[in-house]
């Protein structure tokens, strides 16, 4: 079954999608590690995708279309398509992209988690600049400040994690992207999950859902 997995920053959409590849062997597309890809290799898409980012901005649809078709033309047999889409016409361009490619989306998973706790989770987040291994203030920090425990690298506060940037992107997502709640609901596919509990017990409930 190919998945839709949506909700705010934060919401544990990445989290939710590693344990999917682990236990059902699925692929996961997600545009943020895509870009973040496209930046580290300061290509030109990458350069156009920061300027967005570091604002807490949605990259213009032309540029997340092109990324996630170039993608799933290599022939996925099952992925979980995760950060996309974002916006009512991300949705609808998704949808004709799949028609015309014969592969079909089998649930629309929306995570719900209160302002509040999203807040926390994103602007305590740290990252290792040399591996990626994601780190959080409160609840899971590094066993040396601002030391990688896997590799050593330096553990930073990445731009769209700050703050201000942060409440931008809430306000941008509830702007743009809840109304996707709707397009799936009439769709049939749409499923919302309480995000906010033990990261097991949300997955068990996917789980369920997706068999």
């Amino acid at each position: 079954m190919n998945l839709i997995l949506f909700g705010a920053p934060g919401a544990g959409k990445g989290t939710q999608s590693s344990l999917l590849i682990e236990r059902h062997g699925m692929t996961q597309i997600s545009t943020g590690d895509l870009f973040r890809a496209a930046i580290k290799g300061q290509t030109d898409l990458g350069k156009k995708a920061q300027e967005y980012m570091d604002k807490g901005q949605l990259v213009p649809d032309s540029i997340v279309i092109g990324m996630v078709e170039e993608v799933l033309a290599k022939g996925l047999k099952s992925f979980i398509l995760d950060g996309f889409p974002r916006t009512v016409a991300q949705a609808e361009a998704l949808e004709e992209l799949l028609k015309k490619m014969n592969i079909s989306i089998g649930k629309a998973i929306f995570l719900e988690v209160p302002m509040g706790i999203l807040m926390d989770r994103l602007t305590g987040r740290r990252v290792c600049k040399s591996c990626g291994t994601v780190y959080h203030v409160a609840s899971k920090p590094p066993k040396m400040e601002g030391k990688c425990d896997v590799c050593g690298g330096e553990v930073v506060q990445r731009n769209d994690d700050k703050a201000d940037v942060i409440e931008t992107r809430l306000k941008t997502y509830h702007e743009f992207t809840s109304p996707l709640k709707e397009f799936y609901k009439k769709s049939g596919k749409y499923v919302e999950v309480d995000g906010n509990r033990d990261t097991e017990e949300v997955y068990k409930e996917i789980d369920k859902i997706i068999k």
